[in-house]
């Protein structure tokens, strides 16, 4: 099936390693021209020098670190450059620390909405006028199952996600008219760096081997498994797709079937 991707211009966060990589090089292989953000240099150019050679000439990059105030700004000015317009946004950030719900610090839930919740909106809508204007636009933010169903000793993580999710939904109502669909991919238990220090955590906490604590948190997902990068950015990568222009306002879990509710 050809996505229609090929001519468009993308935009990815997070992108130097883990599921923004996966996004990032499922939308090249696609044919669409990709900026792929993060706040390492030596990491992006990593990234690029890992694609094969044919993505290359269709992938630059952008340093960004969500952390700075003006980094909403610094991507959407950095990804104009390239084609002048941006018509995919690809909006993935970073996890806070875990953590019980009562030990919260406010100054620190602060400062983690400053770094996952204020940039994501800002980019959004920085490039949304001229998406609106073409007629055709694709918003994806990729949160996390937790929105759903709160994952314990993520409080932190749970809440800020579920910011960005509600802001999605809200905006997807007002843009549909205009050819620009807006959708939320919630990731499970996908096999990222980010999943094993999560496993390292619970290990750390329950005294047992990380691999034994791994191991279960396979067995109850009902594919038996964690999913791979690659599943994920081939869900993003639909999404990001003409054909998906029919699907917004979405939350699409990529989970293994690991949430049970309806």
């Amino acid at each position: 099936m050809d996505f229609g991707l090929s001519g468009k211009h993308a935009l990815v966060t997070g992108a130097s390693s883990g599921l923004g990589l996966a996004i990032a090089t499922a939308l090249l292989a696609e044919g669409a021209s990709v900026t792929l953000a993060a706040r390492s240099q030596d990491k992006l150019q990593a990234a690029i020098d890992g694609l094969p050679d044919g993505l290359k000439p269709l992938a630059d990059t952008v340093l960004a670190d969500f952390n700075d105030p003006q980094v909403a700004e610094t991507l959407a000015t950095a990804a104009r450059r390239r084609t002048g317009a941006v018509d995919i946004v690809v909006a993935n950030t970073g996890g806070p620390p875990p953590g019980q719900p009562s030990g919260i610090k406010p100054e620190v839930m602060s400062a983690q909405y400053g770094a996952m919740v204020d940039p994501v909106l800002r980019l959004t809508l920085d490039l949304l006028p001229e998406m609106r204007a073409r007629k055709w636009g694709r918003i994806l933010a990729v949160t996390s199952s937790g929105v759903i169903q709160p994952i314990p000793h993520l409080p932190m993580s749970n809440a800020l996600r579920a910011s960005v999710t509600a802001f999605m939904k809200t905006l997807a109502g007002e843009v549909a008219r205009d050819g620009v669909t807006v959708n939320v991919i919630a990731p499970g238990r996908i096999g990222t760096a980010r999943t094993t220090q999560l496993d390292r955590n619970a290990a750390e906490r329950s005294g047992q081997p990380v691999e034994e604590v791994a191991a279960a948190s396979a067995a109850s997902i009902p594919a038996g498994r964690y999913g791979t990068p690659e599943e994920f950015g081939a869900v993003a990568a639909f999404l990001a797709s003409t054909q998906a222009s029919y699907v917004t306002g979405s939350i699409i879990r990529v989970d293994g079937g690991a949430i049970r509710s309806i």
